[in-house]
């Protein structure tokens, strides 16, 4: 067998950005940002990690955002079916493909395999116990059609107090029965899942059966493709497979031509480039880039491939944050070159940046790189519906991007 080819860390960084659709994300340089083009996006990463914190935006809008630029949130919600109560799936439905996530209806086959395997094993009991509680909670909503959890009339759907965790048995038995498949989201109204019977919405074309290894070889090269070049455990994470599920998903690609194994200096572990990457030469790229977006979720990636050490902070006691509570990396043609905490004062109307940290190593470049991320800061804050960017906390790279910000007048 021969010895894998060589790859640059540089290397295995553009083909990665522009496998993401991050190439060529510059402000006021990209095209139409219709209904098309989210779809063919949304196509491209296979699906959108959905997040509830909103303090800046909802996580599933800004993977679009980073790569098509503004583009009308109406008609991602219009396609997702968000505050648009409906009666039957449209494209897409969600899923617990990585974590909650936006898939998608073509796609439901393929998680055949993870709604037939058992839940942990607390769930399991849980359910077991309440097994009449889950049983009426299906009829209800057979009888009644598509609904949010909150819309329920079971008796054991008592309204708790206690915040979000203390939900009622009913609540929990709508968790088990999308889990299992047996209830589909047809939408969300206020953020809420509208859920529906399964079998009285799907297409007949997604209720297909799918053999769990060949779907999970779907799974894996959907990754792979997404990607450009990974190691096994980043190809696993994207869709939480099995690592040993994984590695024999790669090893089929390989034998098929799909996979190429691949030497990425620095990385100390074997990895695979998807044979119909781009391998450009140089990449451009200016953008601010979600927590939960693909290119930086699978955090032991994100360090090996950008030295980018990361975790989200909106978990972490205020005392103990380093750079704010909803950070997002700032990626800069072929790095990540920093991070900034946003939040968008919509009363205000001011887009706040209430930490900036530049990346170790490159405070040299610190005013270079405010100017780039100057105009992706006002497109987002236009974006938001903001009239003003301003500075508002500390960090390494605060007064920089203040002074960029203050020069064009943002």
């Amino acid at each position: 067998m021969a010895a894998p080819a060589r790859m640059t860390a540089a290397q295995a960084r553009r083909i990665a950005i522009a496998a993401s659709g991050l190439d060529g994300a510059v402000p006021g340089e990209r095209g139409r940002t219709g209904v098309r083009t989210l779809e063919r996006t949304i196509e491209r990463l296979g699906l959108l990690q959905l997040d509830s914190v909103n303090v800046f935006e909802r996580s599933h809008y800004l993977p679009l955002l980073s790569r098509v630029g503004p583009y009308d949130r109406a008609t991602l919600d219009r396609l997702l079916h968000h505050d648009r109560p409906r009666q039957r799936l449209g494209c897409y439905t969600e899923y617990v493909a990585h974590e909650a996530a936006v898939i998608a209806v073509d796609d439901w086959p393929l998680w055949g395999w993870k709604r037939r395997q058992p839940m942990r094993a607390s769930g399991e009991q849980w359910a077991a116990q309440h097994a009449a509680i889950v049983d009426g909670v299906l009829a209800e909503f057979a009888e009644r059609g598509p609904m949010r959890p909150s819309d329920m009339e079971h008796p054991a759907h008592e309204r708790l107090p206690g915040g979000w965790w203390n939900k009622s048995d009913a609540y929990w038995a709508t968790a088990v029965l999308f889990q299992r498949g047996e209830l589909v989201t047809v939408g969300r109204s206020r953020f809420e899942r509208q859920y529906a019977v399964a079998d009285r919405v799907l297409p007949e074309a997604a209720r297909a059966e799918v053999d769990r290894v060949d779907a999970q070889r779907t799974l894996v090269a959907r990754a792979a493709q997404a990607f450009g070049v990974a190691a096994l455990d980043d190809l696993a994470d994207y869709y939480r497979l099995p690592v040993k599920d994984a590695q024999a998903a790669v090893a089929d690609l390989v034998d098929e031509g799909s996979l190429e194994p691949v030497d990425v200096e620095g990385w100390g572990r074997p990895a695979w480039v998807w044979a119909g990457a781009r391998r450009p030469r140089r990449v451009r790229a200016t953008a601010l880039l979600s927590p939960f977006d693909p290119l930086v979720w699978h955090r032991p990636r994100a360090e090996r491939m950008f030295g980018f050490s990361y975790r989200i902070s909106i978990y972490t006691p205020a005392a103990q944050r380093a750079h704010g509570y909803y950070v997002l990396p700032v990626l800069v043609d072929g790095e990540l070159v920093g991070r900034i905490d946003l939040k968008s004062d919509r009363k205000a109307r001011v887009l706040r940046v209430q930490h900036a940290t530049i990346e170790p190593g490159l405070e040299h470049r610190a005013d270079e790189l405010a100017a780039r991320l100057d105009p992706v800061l006002r497109e987002a804050a236009a974006w938001q519906g903001l009239e003003r960017v301003e500075v508002t906390g500390p960090g390494t790279w605060a007064a920089e991007v203040a002074g960029a910000l203050e020069a064009t007048g943002a």
